[in-house]
């Protein structure tokens, strides 16, 4: 009990469900995320993050060691950080005026209407590397997502055993 409860609160493991982040990562693969990862340097651009939806609200101690039942947490990539301007517009992200190059995309973005944020302190946006089938801080009902809602960062996959590496965060590089 004493060495399942330790290696929950050090870490977690999710399946990986949909499409949202190919070719980053794919329908069904498991992965390990790091829960101390954030405790004492915050996300960065480029991370690729666990996140409890918004609408379900900060979860319990228990909650977070053993799960939800029914709840579907996200996997993300954080592409701006508390203090950000972001735009996205005619498909191109722009973080603080500058436009963003993301090699991990897995298409180019669809273009869509104009959206802009102003990030507070402890908001994060995060966007799906596949952003033409993506749920993520576009959507109204998730947004910019808040340090608490974040349950950490995404260390490496391990099943299946073929797919195994540590997970590199690319640096994200701007355009001035």
């Amino acid at each position: 009990v004493a060495v399942f409860v330790g290696v929950n609160i050090i870490s977690a493991r999710f399946r990986i469900e949909g499409d949202s982040m190919a070719d980053s990562f794919h329908d069904g693969q498991y992965i390990i995320v790091n829960r101390l990862a954030y405790r004492f340097k915050p996300p960065a651009r480029g991370d690729v993050v666990v996140f409890v939806p918004p609408e379900s609200g900060p979860a319990t101690f228990w909650e977070n060691l053993l799960g939800r039942p029914g709840q579907t947490d996200f996997i993300k990539r954080v592409v701006a950080v508390p203090g950000d301007s972001v735009q996205i517009d005619a498909g191109e992200l722009y973080v603080n005026g500058a436009q963003v190059l993301e090699p991990y995309l897995h298409e180019p973005m669809h273009p869509m209407e104009r959206q802009y944020w102003q990030l507070e302190s402890g908001q994060y946006l995060v966007l799906g590397d596949n952003r033409n089938f993506s749920k993520d801080s576009r959507a109204a009902r998730i947004g910019p997502v808040p340090m608490e809602q974040i349950v950490g960062k995404v260390w490496a996959i391990y099943f299946p055993i073929q797919d195994w590496h540590i997970v590199r965060q690319p640096r994200i590089i701007t355009i001035e």
